[in-house]
């Protein structure tokens, strides 16, 4: 059963809308498929990845969604 690590969570400073593009992201989404879900722009969506990237240190989607999952911050 997953249960969402919210201490690390907080200890991160990951947001509720970071933490929301961060699960479509593992659901395999492209940043304008996450822009039109969320009703935000792209530039948006590209800030809250990046932002992602900086608090999880890594590089790449695929990196962050795995060091998310390693954390217990998405299934």
């Amino acid at each position: 059963e997953f249960v969402l690590n919210e201490p690390e969570l907080q200890r991160l400073g990951i947001s509720k809308r970071e933490l929301e593009v961060l699960e479509l992201l593992a659901q395999g989404l492209t940043n304008q498929q996450i822009a039109d879900k969320l009703f935000v722009s792209l530039n948006t969506i590209k800030t809250h990845t990046s932002n992602l990237f900086l608090k999880l240190e890594v590089s790449r989607r695929t990196e962050a969604i795995r060091r998310a999952k390693e954390l217990r911050l998405i299934r």
